[in-house]
């Protein structure tokens, strides 16, 4: 999804929704570009499309698999969703290292960890996985 993002134009990010058995629910692409929409991040479009047509009980056994360590908006609306997991690829420490804190990017370096720390629910999150092959789909995007 975050090659298809960037072929399509976008920033390259992407994110899957499985179910607990592993069958995929949605996935999304990020369209900040596309439709310029600074709220359309992968995660946020994954999240709205995916509480269209699925169950709340569903989506709190599901596992949300991200290209990059969701931002902080992003976070935020998958504990808002009621989703119970995420996975991501590239840490979001190795992509600011990458992309660096100076204009045209602006950052807003809070991880998802410490979003769903302040939450009353559990959020279970696992990553970086694959950092490596999840940075690949940033070469050159940046510069």
């Amino acid at each position: 999804m975050a090659q298809l993002a960037r072929r399509q134009g976008d920033e390259p990010f992407g994110a899957v929704l499985v179910d607990a058995s592993g069958a995929l629910l949605d996935e999304a692409g990020n369209t900040k570009i596309t439709e310029r929409d600074p709220t359309g991040h992968a995660e946020i479009n994954l999240v709205r499309a995916a509480a269209r047509h699925v169950d709340a009980d569903v989506l709190r056994g599901s596992t949300l698999y991200a290209s990059t360590e969701p931002c902080a908006m992003c976070s935020a609306a998958i504990y808002w969703s009621g989703i119970g997991r995420l996975v991501f690829g590239l840490g979001s420490e190795a992509f600011l290292q990458m992309i660096g804190d100076e204009p045209p990017h602006d950052v807003l370096a809070l991880s998802s960890r410490e979003v769903f720390a302040r939450g009353t629910r559990p959020v279970q999150v696992d990553g970086p996985v694959l950092e490596d092959e999840a940075m690949g789909v940033h070469e050159g995007f940046w510069t």
